[in-house]
């Protein structure tokens, strides 16, 4: 209590009112309609000299993240009463600054502080250094820091956050490497800000030393190697964590998805469901759409669409676009359709979502009916809306419709990137404008990279083009020598003119520049097991019965007057070890 208080005679109005905000486990006190009572109460009393009392009416404003309730209560009090704030007071008021970046009323409070004498309290400074870092304004932060006689682990931790989150990394370690004692709280801040710079050489240093390694030690480490690639590292440190939080198994699920990992996360995100009492939220059901959409399994996209009525996320814009994406993907235009009309509140990606689901879909003139929608909305297109309009005219051979967006793309200040002049080459050698299409390549602005000169390369084989191929070939191979694609359709092409010399050498360099064929492989869904199957294996646990049903249904199929013009033997290969 400061030097004016002293424990004052409560009326019963005063004592009702602190009864109130004191029921702390009490659901009334957790509802805004416990506070409206109290506050009624309270401003019902005529002398607000009761220090503590009002602090309890500021403290529950800002619990209930009230924040204008508390400062313009702080102001009444200041103004028509003998309320005499102290450092409880100050405290609080800093934090509801803080929180809803309230920069003006919040130097009113510094100043308000340095009048009554308070800078010099530990933790009236340390909330004022917090403050000043949620602003963004890290000179403050760092004046009002360098201005106190004594400071906590927590002084340290606030304006490190502030260091970090601003990307001053060298400041951080500055202040990091001053601190007499570390709490798990620094730790965390230094690794979150090593991770998100790429630093997880340091972030690893950081989280071998750490005594308490809690539940975001590992989350940050888990995002950390997700980032670089190293799922497997993610994955060690997700299996060995003492305990996880939804968090976690969102972090680990996220990174699977964005590591091309679907079978993966589908497989955590199961193992969720089963084995734990965590119910996804948005951030779960935005991570793992994605891995269903490159899975094509609608039907556990259908599912997850009824967890999300259930818990009503469907408001959610991220969860709504990441649902038409989904059906898009696997197909569902419709649903995706629907999904998308059903929005409340849509973004660019959200439109973005839908056109691109269009054109993959071979529904090129309602990809662009979309488009101009979209524009009639008054949502200005991006790069990724271009690469779905010039992939629609591409999927529905509409040249010169490409051609007009294409060169209208800096009516909307967009530069062409290598991925629409790729898009423009695809399109232009799907028409048979070869020559088109390669003086495009020499003129962008970009080195040619691999897909587009294999895009190019097979345009020419389609067109019979053998010197322009035999040109791109050489480019090519430099570029991905691996890539068994070219030369299979370089060798086919060859074969094709009967240059059986060119088509057995193109064969020879394809074994030693070290490129193989890829595996084929398909993947069914059976009672919600996914089920792999790869060309040539014969190791599958039900390669028998697999093989017979094979050998009845060439049997069934003859009987039905079908002419393969082979055996049953060899029908049965060529389908399941093609």
């Amino acid at each position: 209590m400061s030097e004016h208080g002293r424990q004052p005679v409560r009326s019963s109005k005063e004592r009702r009112c602190l009864y109130l905000l004191q029921r702390k486990n009490s659901r009334a006190s957790n509802r805004p309609a416990g506070i409206q009572h109290a506050r009624r109460l309270f401003d019902h009393i005529q002398r607000h000299d009761d220090t503590f009392l009002c602090n309890s009416m500021i403290k529950s404003h800002v619990d209930l993240l009230q924040f204008p309730d508390s400062i313009t209560l702080y102001r009444e009090l200041k103004k028509g009463t003998v309320f005499y704030p102290d450092n409880f007071t100050f405290t609080s008021l800093a934090k509801a600054c803080g929180l809803s970046l309230l920069t003006f009323e919040g130097q009113q409070i510094h100043n308000h502080v340095g009048k009554t004498g308070f800078c010099s309290d530990l933790f009236v400074s340390t909330a004022l250094v917090d403050m000043y870092v949620k602003f963004g304004k890290l000179v403050f932060a760092k004046k009002m820091f360098d201005e106190m006689n004594h400071r906590s682990q927590v002084s340290f931790t606030a304006l490190i956050v502030g260091f970090a989150r601003c990307g001053d990394i060298c400041s951080a370690w500055n202040l990091f490497n001053q601190m007499p004692e570390r709490d798990a709280v620094a730790f965390n801040a230094m690794m979150d800000a090593s991770v998100k710079v790429g630093d997880m050489n340091s972030a690893r240093v950081l989280f071998n030393q750490m005594q308490d390694k809690n539940v975001v030690s590992y989350s940050t480490m888990i995002c950390g190697c997700c980032n670089i690639g190293d799922v497997t590292s993610a994955r060690e440190l997700f299996d060995c964590m003492p305990e996880r939080n939804l968090f976690s198994w969102n972090s680990m699920i996220s990174g699977y998805c964005r590591n091309k990992k679907p079978c993966e996360a589908l497989k955590l995100f199961r193992e969720m469901q089963s084995n734990t009492l965590f119910e996804p939220d948005e951030v779960t059901i935005v991570s793992i759409l994605p891995a269903i959409a490159d899975f094509g399994d609608l039907e556990l996209g259908n599912w997850i669409h009824r967890i999300v009525k259930k818990k009503r996320l469907e408001k959610s814009t991220k969860v709504g676009t990441s649902l038409v994406d989904m059906y898009a993907k696997c197909g569902d235009t419709m649903n995706a359709t629907r999904v998308f009309e059903e929005m409340e509140d849509k973004e660019t990606a959200s439109w973005n979502a839908l056109i691109n689901g269009f054109a993959v879909n071979g529904s090129s003139k309602e990809a662009l009916k979309l488009f101009m929608e979209m524009q009639n909305r008054g949502f200005k297109p991006n790069e990724i809306t271009m690469l779905g309009v010039l992939s629609a005219c591409n999927h529905g051979g509409l040249v010169e419709e490409g051609k007009r967006w294409f060169k209208r793309m800096d009516e909307y200040d967009l530069v062409p990137q290598i991925e629409h002049y790729g898009c423009m080459v695809d399109l232009l050698g799907r028409a048979g404008l070869l020559e088109e299409a390669e003086k495009l390549i020499e003129s962008m602005p970009y080195e040619a990279n691999g897909i587009i000169l294999s895009s190019y390369l097979f345009a020419c084989g389609y067109r019979k083009d053998i010197k322009r191929a035999e040109n791109v070939m050489k480019k090519v191979i430099k570029l991905e020598p691996f890539n068994d694609g070219n030369y299979v359709m370089m060798r086919n092409l060859y074969a094709e003119h009967r240059r059986w010399g060119d088509a057995d050498e193109m064969k020879k360099l394809m074994r030693t520049s070290g490129a193989k064929k890829e595996t084929g492989s398909s993947v069914i869904e059976i009672e919600s097991r996914t089920l792999e199957f790869v060309a040539g294996d014969k190791l599958h646990p039900n390669w028998e019965m697999i093989d017979r049903v094979l050998a009845q249904l060439w049997l069934h199929m003859k009987a039905q007057g079908t002419n393969f013009g082979y055996s049953s033997q060899q029908y049965r290969n060529s389908i399941y070890f093609q």
